[in-house]
């Protein structure tokens, strides 16, 4: 560009010089050189505002947060086993049917020893005797295990189509567990566009790792630790930046009241969890119920021009919470997969009051066609091998410090969610905030179950033969039931005004069956409002400036049941699992307290 007004302006030049007396050749060089100092000068002050122009097309925000916690667990105890049904094992796999032809006896277990795997069964010609011997001679301890098991039913008689425990364990383990420091560090990246007048963009990225770890996947030792697609933004998952938003607002449409948005959904940080946060309300459904990265769109109408009420919005919310063809293998209609549909979200967002003081809120939120945990990726406990992968047992046992990782894929739709809440926020003009909500979730459950369980209740299992008659495999084949439950939560909290800050007091209850979406809170314990019992915390925050402060405080969890934050599985009472009178697949925890210190800066 700069060469070509160098050329024009020396051809105007040099035109005149037929007419007039043509300039030296000196004097010509000096001309063309102030020329381009001219155009280098104008070029620098136009590449200036053209470059600000380009990039303020893209606002950058964001904060830094480093914390310190130190977690303490309390009774933690493990009673693994699972429900299963025996009862067509004995009469379809013991005859050999659909395997080999062969005596129907199930052997001579007169002289077997089961505490100590001594002795012998007369073989038959069953593949279910032939499974015995194998795995006596080459697992004695699951030999012992399984035989007690066969031998106290075979001698109770137990009636057909009953399930019994199978248990890995004779009692329950129970241990304390302190993680004295434990180092984290949560990086949150905002973006803004104006595309129009009545058009934005908003985005914003975010990292969580705890210190010293990039590894992006745990050991599966409870739903905390398996991280999704909507909880990826609060779990630790390593130095990634991952996009927890991305959206589109159109405002105004055609002249109206209406607007779309279009993306991955600002439902995160949603009052009145907000507070604790020591920021403003950073999500639309109520925080209470949803904390829960998802993606969709909202159709929204400001109601305050019809109804005069200030601050009336009403929105209906839509999205996607598990995609149940592309990338899971019912491609190839396999048998494993052929139950999946696609999960999806829905409801309605309402604020009925907001004057900037006073904020009343209520969600109204459904998930059609849940499916038995969304997929993800986890580290396999060694600690179930035994259980679920005996064939792999014994290799496992010379690699103690390693695990598999695998690819969760969910097999079955096991029902519906209908969540409900309903919020109130206040604050003083004299500092003090204070909150109160209330929430209700329902799971329908539609009997069909996956690995970990059904809609709120456990899976009963099947035991079968594998393919190469080698080990008896337990596959779920439905679930105890198809019962509807109720399940309540309620959030209250106060903030006051204190000396360099503020304090904050909150309290949190949620009942058996009680099943919100706010499993991406990025408590270290797991989400405080998903809780099946009591969560105390109070903090005190020291604001150091408007763009900086401090947060010390301590949480305490006190379980009354197993399963929290999960729809799978039936909620069980941690007494009844300590006393061993009851069992989880997981372990569980009685109680719990974290105590930590932070620091935020916003930029």
């Amino acid at each position: 560009m700069n060469k070509f007004f160098v050329l024009l302006l020396a051809t105007l030049f040099l035109m005149p010089s037929v007419l007039f007396a043509a300039p030296t050749i000196e004097e010509l060089q000096q001309q063309i050189a102030e020329i381009v100092e001219e155009l280098d000068d104008l070029s620098d002050r136009l590449d200036g505002p053209e470059k600000h122009t380009a990039m303020d097309r893209v606002s950058f925000y964001g904060d830094i947060r480093s914390t310190v916690d130190s977690l303490h667990y309390q009774d933690v105890t493990f009673n693994p086993g699972i429900n299963v049904d025996f009862s067509h094992f004995f009469t379809e796999v013991a005859e050999g049917a659909g395997m080999v032809p062969g005596d129907a006896s199930l052997g001579s277990f007169a002289d077997f020893n089961p505490n100590t795997g001594a002795g012998s069964i007369t073989p038959t010609s069953t593949p279910l005797d032939e499974m015995f011997i194998n795995l006596r001679d080459n697992d004695p301890v699951a030999f012992g295990q399984m035989m007690t098991t066969f031998q106290n039913w075979m001698m109770g008689g137990m009636p057909a189509g009953m399930a019994g425990a199978f248990r890995m364990a004779t009692a329950p383990q129970t241990s304390d567990i302190n993680n004295d420091l434990m180092y984290t560090t949560r990086l949150r990246l905002g973006m803004k566009a104006k595309i129009a007048s009545n058009m934005t963009f908003s985005g914003r990225l975010a990292m969580y790792k705890n210190w010293g770890d990039s590894t992006t996947s745990k050991v599966f030792d409870s739903w905390n630790a398996f991280s999704m697609d909507g909880t990826n933004g609060g779990t630790t998952t390593g130095d990634w930046l991952r996009v927890e938003r991305a959206y589109f607002d159109w405002k105004d449409i055609g002249g109206s009241d209406f607007y779309l948005s279009i993306g991955r959904r600002p439902s995160t940080y949603g009052s009145p969890g907000n507070y604790r946060e020591n920021e403003l309300r950073g999500g639309t459904p109520s925080g209470h119920l949803v904390n829960f990265n998802f993606d969709g769109l909202t159709v929204g109408y400001h109601l305050s021009e019809l109804t005069g009420i200030e601050g009336q919005t009403v929105r209906f919310c839509y999205g996607q919470g598990f995609e149940s063809e592309w990338g899971n293998g019912t491609l190839f209609n396999d048998e494993i997969t052929a139950n999946l549909a696609d999960t999806h979200l829905g409801g309605f967002n309402i604020d009925l009051y907001n004057d900037g003081k006073t904020f009343i809120q209520t969600t109204l939120f459904r998930a059609q066609d849940v499916v038995d945990g969304f997929k993800g990726v986890f580290a396999f406990p060694a600690q179930y091998a035994t259980l679920f992968a005996p064939s792999m047992n014994a290799d496992m046992q010379k690699f103690p410090n390693m695990n598999f990782e695998v690819r969760y894929t969910p097999t079955t739709v096991i029902g519906n969610i209908n969540l409900v809440a309903l919020g109130f926020s206040r604050e003083e003009d004299n500092g003090v905030n204070w909150f109160g909500s209330f929430g209700m979730t329902q799971l329908e459950s539609n009997g069909a179950a996956g690995m970990f369980g059904g809609m709120g209740n456990d899976a009963i299992y099947k035991a079968q033969l594998s393919l190469d008659g080698s080990e008896v495999i337990m596959m779920p084949d439905r679930a105890e039931n198809d019962d509807t439950q109720e399940g309540y939560g309620v959030y209250v909290g106060v903030q006051i005004p204190a000396p360099l800050g503020k304090i904050g007091l909150e309290y949190n209850y949620g009942s058996e069956f009680w099943t919100p979406f706010t499993q991406s809170q990025d408590d270290l314990l797991g989400s405080k409002l998903s809780t099946r019992g009591h969560v105390g915390e109070i903090y005190y925050i020291f604001d150091i400036n408007p763009n900086a402060f401090i947060k010390i405080g301590g949480l305490y969890y006190d379980y009354e049941y197993t399963g929290s934050g999960s729809p799978v599985g039936k909620p069980i009472e941690i007494d009844d699992i300590k006393a061993g009178t009851a069992y989880s697949l997981m372990p569980i925890v009685d109680t719990a307290w974290d105590a930590y210190a932070k620091v935020t800066m916003k930029f």
